[in-house]
């Protein structure tokens, strides 16, 4: 059960990588300077880091021992996020692209609740 489980952890991995892949392409095209950085062939970890303007930046760190989403403006840490809440943060980003919102006129993606 737990080869398994490990085999379907490292299948959802690679998958988050490809994804962030395709998403740093899509921003990129969109006018957002974005960027997704792996290491080795194996797509076990990625960097995925995208610029909103105004001197805020998002980073999403994906590997085999965590998923984490920080949210940045002027240097300063505004959220940190792991899991499945980064995940969902990552979706909102998502959302912004499919409804384009020009670089200069992007929100804050800060939880109300922060």
């Amino acid at each position: 059960m737990f080869l398994r489980l490990a085999e379907q952890h490292r299948q959802y991995v690679q998958d988050l990588v490809m994804n962030l892949q395709a998403l740093a392409t899509v921003l990129e095209r969109r006018g957002y300077p974005a960027s997704c950085y792996t290491c080795g062939g194996q797509m076990s970890s990625a960097s995925f880091m995208v610029s909103l303007g105004n001197n805020h930046l998002i980073r999403f760190l994906v590997s085999d021992y965590g998923i984490t989403w920080t949210e940045m403006r002027d240097d300063r840490e505004l959220m940190k996020l792991e899991g499945a809440e980064a995940i969902s943060q990552l979706q909102e980003l998502a959302n912004l692209v499919k409804n384009f919102v020009p670089p200069s006129e992007s929100p804050t993606l800060v939880s109300k609740n922060v």
